[in-house]
Formats: C-alpha cells, sequence, structure tokens
C-alpha cells in the first residue's frame, strides 16, 4: 500500500471520466448512492478507505482540510 505523497496521471484521470462502463452507468441510472461501496464491492472499499487515509492528495497540500 502506498503512503505518502500521491502521484496524478492525466491519463488516468481522462480515462476514468471517458470509459464506456461509466457511460452506460449513467445513462441507465445504474449507480449506487455515495457511501454505498461497502455493498457494491466491499473488497474494493476497504482497500480505497486505507489507500485514501494513507496518501495525500499534492493538489492539496496547502490548503486546509474540509469536513464533510
Amino acid at each position: 500500500m502506498k503512503l505518502g505523497i500521491r502521484k496524478p496521471s492525466l491519463k488516468r484521470r481522462i480515462a476514468a471520466r471517458t470509459s464506456l462502463k461509466r457511460y452506460v452507468r449513467h445513462s441507465l441510472g445504474l449507480k449506487a448512492p455515495r457511501g454505498w461501496g461497502w455493498v457494491t464491492n466491499p473488497r474494493r472499499a476497504a482497500r480505497n478507505r486505507l489507500y485514501n487515509r494513507t496518501t495525500v492528495d499534492p493538489f492539496r497540500i496547502g490548503r486546509k482540510k474540509r469536513k464533510r
């Protein structure tokens, strides 16, 4: 698992926004509500939660952390 500052990838960012899977899911309305990752794919949700807590976004280093 990665620790520290993330290395942003423009290629992956564009690919995620233009994927066929995303297009189909959004057009059919088959999205689960936010926070339902544990229901749809628990293993991925656990890994994402750990990754997001152990790494730092390079674009947010200078800003204060917002509460949700």
